[in-house]
């Protein structure tokens, strides 16, 4: 049973796939991130899930545009620039599912202890209804600590951060300032 899966990076995509293929599915990849910053971090994140794709034999659509400037001038006119990461990425899964005729869509997001499971399930179910598809929640967060492993296995970049210059600053910033 085919599920279109947007796939934040390789590494959240590793345990994913390989848990939706146990499940039954087959998944169909769909990259689209125009949070991530900077560019050269896009890139490595890009051609990083180019090479696990092929690897594990994942067909992958790749929505290539680096929108940068777009999602930080959105980000700054809203109260939580989270909501709007996930409504960015989850409307653009579920009209690609649409569009491909394919019933249903998930989310690598959903692998990550640190990202908030009930906005992003109650963002893509409305989003699942407006476009006619179906949203498949799993907490895969069971996976998050294999996905190390599995990295290392293939030789996959991981990132440190979660991709946006807001997250990026949290990460490193906060190092600084606390000693």
């Amino acid at each position: 049973m085919e599920i279109l899966l947007h796939i934040c990076c390789a590494p959240c995509a590793t345990y994913t796939v390989k848990a939706l293929r146990s499940g039954g599915f087959d998944p169909v990849g769909y990259f689209y991130n125009p949070n991530i910053h900077p560019f050269t971090e896009y890139r490595r994140r890009f051609e990083t899930l180019q090479q696990y794709a092929g690897a594990v034999e994942l067909d992958v659509v790749y929505k290539d545009e680096y929108m940068l400037e777009d999602f930080i001038s959105q980000a700054l006119e809203v109260d939580d620039r989270c909501a709007l990461c996930y409504s960015l990425r989850l409307e653009e899964a579920a009209r690609q599912a649409s569009d491909m005729g394919i019933s249903r869509f998930t989310t690598t997001l959903l692998i990550s202890p640190y990202q908030k499971h009930e906005m992003i399930r109650d963002i893509a179910s409305g989003l699942a209804s407006e476009y006619g598809v179906e949203f498949y929640y799993q907490d895969f967060r069971e996976g998050y600590r294999e996905t190390f492993q599995l990295c290392r296995d293939l030789g996959l970049y991981r990132q440190a951060y979660c991709g946006c210059i807001f997250s990026e600053k949290e990460r490193y910033y906060r190092k600084l300032v606390d000693g």
